[in-house]
């Protein structure tokens, strides 16, 4: 996925509860790894382990309908317990080795696909934070061979204003609909990539374009788009990217390509309404 491997290490039948990640498959089916891979995630037949013996370093207690997750340490080892919702119980655990590479997956059954999607976005984007790569949270849509993504928090309208890049243009296609993969490559350009996580739209491509712009979306009264200056852009820029805050060794390579990526590439806020007239502006507009 965007040019890395990654291995699911899971009894044969869990994969029925994987059909996303078909499109990513190498065709390579093996159990060890190899010294390539960014991370080999075993899915274990297992109890959730408990916390007793981790030092608790921090929760994130997001919006009510997103995962909670829980973090702890424990001799350089990571364990993260994942809820379903901010008050809900706890239904999977990742413990990853220091380096990110070993990963074990424990799951309460009924939970498959949720417990394995979250533990590879978030080991994902923690083994590649040095690696000029960012997992962000956004819609992408692809027009004439180049990519537009539209940030904002839950609910802000990201998918119902790709849905309207559609409606306004018939080259228009959605790329990913929650956690594209962006890089920024040794020749300076930023290309943007499909996963096999897409929110509450299926949409599992494994394709890519280059980046045109990012836009900033508002809920608004009348359509208007403004440049943002790279201060203005950095903090809506950090918000929409995953990485482990509590960690400052890979905040740091996470804001190094940050302010990389704003070097190279414009953002846009976008005040709108749900209409295909701020399609219209949006794309006039960051195509000049």
């Amino acid at each position: 996925m965007a040019d890395f491997v990654f291995a699911i290490d899971a009894a044969e039948d869990l994969f029925a509860w994987l059909p996303n990640y078909v499109p990513f498959e190498s065709g390579e089916w093996r159990v060890e790894s190899r010294e390539s891979d960014l991370f080999t995630l075993h899915v274990k037949d297992e109890a959730i382990p408990a916390t007793e013996g981790w030092e608790h370093i921090y929760t994130d207690q997001s919006d009510d309908d997103l995962p909670r997750i829980e973090m702890y340490r424990r001799n350089g080892a990571w364990m993260f317990r994942v809820s379903a919702s901010k008050e809900g119980e706890i239904v999977s655990a990742i413990v990853c080795s220091e380096d990110w590479r070993e990963v074990q997956v424990y799951l309460m059954e009924g939970c498959e696909r949720f417990a394995i999607d979250n533990a590879a976005m978030l080991v994902y984007a923690f083994a590649t934070a040095d690696k000029k790569t960012l997992l962000f949270h956004s819609s992408v849509t692809m027009k004439d061979g180049k990519a537009y993504m539209f940030l904002g928090h839950s609910g802000t309208g990201k998918s119902t204003h790709s849905q309207q890049w559609m409606k306004a243009f018939e080259t228009a296609e959605l790329l990913n609909d929650d956690n594209p993969v962006v890089r920024v490559l040794e020749d300076n350009s930023v290309r943007v990539y499909g996963s096999p996580w897409s929110g509450k739209t299926p949409c599992y491509k494994n394709a890519s374009a280059p980046v045109q712009a990012l836009v900033q979306l508002a809920q608004a009264p009348e359509n208007k788009i403004v440049l943002l200056r790279m201060t203005q852009a950095y903090p809506y820029i950090l918000a929409s990217v995953s990485g482990l805050k509590v960690l400052p060794v890979m905040m740091d390579k996470l804001y190094e390509s940050i302010a990389q990526l704003l070097e190279l590439k414009p953002v846009y806020k976008l005040e709108c309404l749900p209409n295909t007239d701020a399609a219209l502006l949006c794309a006039q507009t960051c195509s000049l």
